[in-house]
């Protein structure tokens, strides 16, 4: 018998990997794509009559236009403000811009005073619009990171199950759907399917000549109420799946997060047989359970 108390002491901090923080690669990608409209842009800095000179640049180069949401840090073709003067909805794509219209050009330029914009470049707050973009995207980008943690945990497993020598697309699959599952090997698997009613999606899928293992994988370095439903509804699908003959549930989790949800952790580990950290992919346990 393993002790609860032992196992969760062994929870990591972070398994955040170098790419974690920043995906640079999309990071110039995004720059890149817009470098000639930003370099356009640049000639604004420093400028003694930004209104007309920003004007006689949208005439002449309207592609630029569609740079002006990312300068405030912001992804979308239309921008909504509201002020004393009413609101006002700015539209940043090149398709709906409106050619020679006097009265957008004014909202435009009203849009780039009120916002900063031209005080930003005519006082020559940033020099050059291509170094100030890679830091916004920068920041755009960290936001990402909820995103790419998520896949951290699964990446890490599948390391594990490919050291273990299964090989993807022969005896483990990636992210698999219950209806595939029982597609695939004929398997009944309605005791977790509310009867072909709920489609679950698994992470991974290990098939051996004896058993069907079904994995979810995850990693929590906050708290929150999440954690104490994940470690529910994993505990009653290990429930069900003792009924089904030939498939198992495995879970492998981990993160100092949990400690937050400790009560409820263990109550899923003290029913649940296979319920792994990274410390027993570490031991092998991958080797050991899939036979």
């Amino acid at each position: 018998m393993r002790d609860f108390n032992t196992w969760l002491s062994g929870f990591r901090d972070s398994i955040a990997d170098y790419g974690y923080y920043v995906d640079f690669e999309k990071v110039h990608r995004n720059v890149d794509a817009i470098k000639v409209e930003l370099n356009i842009l640049n000639s604004l800095v420093g400028s003694k009559n930004i209104e007309y000179e920003f004007e006689s640049l949208m005439k002449r180069y309207p592609e630029v236009i569609k740079c002006i949401p990312l300068l405030l840090a912001v992804r979308a073709n239309e921008i909504y403000c509201q002020d004393e003067n009413g609101g006002h909805l700015f539209k940043f794509n090149i398709e709906k811009y409106p050619n020679n219209s006097h009265k957008h050009y004014n909202l435009l330029k009203y849009f780039m005073r009120e916002t900063g914009l031209f005080d930003l470049l005519e006082n020559r707050i940033v020099n050059n619009l291509i170094d100030y973009v890679t830091g916004v995207e920068t920041g755009l980008d960290s936001n990402g990171r909820k995103n790419r943690g998520g896949h951290l945990m699964e990446n890490l497993v599948e390391s594990f199950i490919k050291k273990a020598g299964f090989i993807k697309g022969v005896n483990y699959f990636k992210e698999m759907y219950i209806h595939q599952i029982t597609d695939m090997w004929g398997i009944n698997l309605s005791a977790i399917s509310n009867k072909g009613k709920m489609e679950k999606r698994f992470d991974f899928v290990v098939k051996t000549d004896d058993m069907i293992y079904a994995i979810e994988t995850n990693f929590y370095t906050g708290q929150g109420s999440k954690l104490n439903e994940t470690a529910r509804s994993y505990k009653t699908l290990a429930w069900e799946t003792e009924t089904i003959d030939g498939f198992t549930f495995v879970w492998f989790t981990d993160g100092k997060g949990w400690i937050s949800a400790k009560n409820n952790l263990e109550e899923t580990f003290d029913v649940m047989e296979h319920i792994y950290n990274i410390k027993d992919l570490e031991s092998g346990i991958i080797g050991e359970v899939f036979k």
